[in-house]
């Protein structure tokens, strides 16, 4: 089970991997394909929700057939075969048909590994091994930084993404040998989607779910390139150095957000508290968004550490869900997370073009208004929530 968990950390290494590297290739893609970036928030926002939609499926499959093999075969076919079509991509369309194809290959790692802990660790050790799973994967945010900068500056991003596509299939196969599944429920218990969706305690935490992992993801993800490219006038390679910062900070938060829970006595509130920071940190960027170079990029850490919450959120409300249910408990909320980050990718490229037809300055404050302003919301429906300690 131990080598087995290491390739599900590989895995979701590339799946972190794969949901950042656009923004540090959106000076290159540009150039070589006519890339906007109005294109890369859609080709974005295509990944998060195919990521989301396949959260269904992949609960049932994790439930009924198992996480080794729901998790190997997609990875092989999205993840190795959406790696060679984006290097094979010569316009948008492409790009956005990999990007689909990636998020389907992405979509069960993370819940496979989930599976496997809320099914054979105790439910106190969840929040802990979710964010030490999540802080691992998190390193390929920062494989898609200044790493992958450079190497577009060196051998090309084609180049780059044919050798990613051949590491997803490897990875796939390493999945395919390694890991077990747990063991069966024992007993009848039946259940659905719908026996979830009945309780009302999921519902207050869910708005929250929606709206959390957006202000990372969108801006770690892609706008966080064209914003520091355009405002502040850096290269591909400056780009990278900016994002790695922030990329170290979504690492360092999500480890330390995992014993938190334990240290307070509380889930609810530690999420509550860091997700006001964060908050506060994109109002900031709102109101001085070309005010240094060094407070933006300062505020852009700040927002990847303190809106690294994710796990403990899930494990918020992992401890509602019953054991034989446990799978697609795990993938809706995760459904609701990645969905959050793919509607907002979607909204966030008409918004900046339109805010921006008064200048690309415009366009990024409305961006933050965007992040931070939804933050806010889900922040409010969080509070009528119910504490959860195992």
């Amino acid at each position: 089970m131990r080598a087995g968990l290491v390739l599900l950390s590989l895995a979701y290494v590339l799946s972190q991997f794969f949901r950042a590297f656009l923004a540090v290739l959106s000076g290159p893609l540009a150039l070589d394909i006519g890339a906007t970036p109005d294109d890369l928030a859609l080709a974005s926002g295509l990944m998060f929700v195919t990521f989301a939609a396949m959260q269904l499926p992949v609960g049932w499959a994790l439930d009924r057939v198992g996480p080794r093999r729901t998790a190997a075969v997609l990875l092989l076919l999205g993840g190795g075969g959406g790696a060679a079509l984006f290097a094979l991509a010569t316009s948008p369309l492409h790009i956005n048909l990999a990007m689909v194809l990636i998020g389907i290959g992405c979509s069960p790692v993370l819940m496979a590994s989930y599976y496997i802990f809320a099914r054979q660790f105790s439910a106190a050790r969840f929040a802990t091994l979710a964010a030490v799973m999540l802080g691992v994967g998190s390193f390929g945010n920062l494989v898609a930084s200044y790493p992958m900068a450079w190497a577009a500056e060196t051998i090309g991003w084609r180049a780059a993404l044919w050798g990613l596509g051949g590491i997803s299939v490897a990875v796939a196969f390493g999945v395919l040998a390694l890991v077990r599944d747990p063991e069966a429920v024992k007993g009848e218990a039946r259940g659905s989607l719908l026996d979830l969706l009945r309780m009302p305690v999921i519902w207050t935490i869910l708005p929250l779910m929606f709206v959390a992992y957006a202000p990372a993801a969108g801006l770690r993800g892609l706008w966080a390139g064209p914003y520091l490219r355009d405002v502040f006038g850096l290269d591909t390679v400056q780009v990278g150095q900016a994002t790695l910062v922030m990329g170290m900070a979504m690492i360092a938060g999500t480890f330390a957000y995992g014993p938190l829970d334990r240290v307070f006595k509380s889930r609810k509130w530690v999420i509550f508290t860091g997700n006001v920071i964060c908050a506060a940190a994109l109002l900031t960027l709102m109101f001085w968004p070309d005010r240094s170079l060094g407070l933006s990029i300062a505020l852009l850490a700040v927002i990847g550490l303190a809106g690294s919450t994710y796990p403990v959120l899930i494990a918020h409300g992992r401890a509602f869900f019953p054991t034989h249910l446990a799978g697609r408990g795990v993938t809706l909320l995760n459904l609701f997370g990645i969905g959050g980050a793919g509607v907002a990718q979607f909204a966030s490229g008409p918004l900046f073009a339109s805010a921006a037809t008064a200048g690309a300055l415009a366009g990024y404050t409305a961006l933050f208004a965007l992040f931070a302003f939804a933050l806010v919301i889900g922040l409010v429906t969080y509070l009528f929530s119910r504490d959860s300690m195992d």
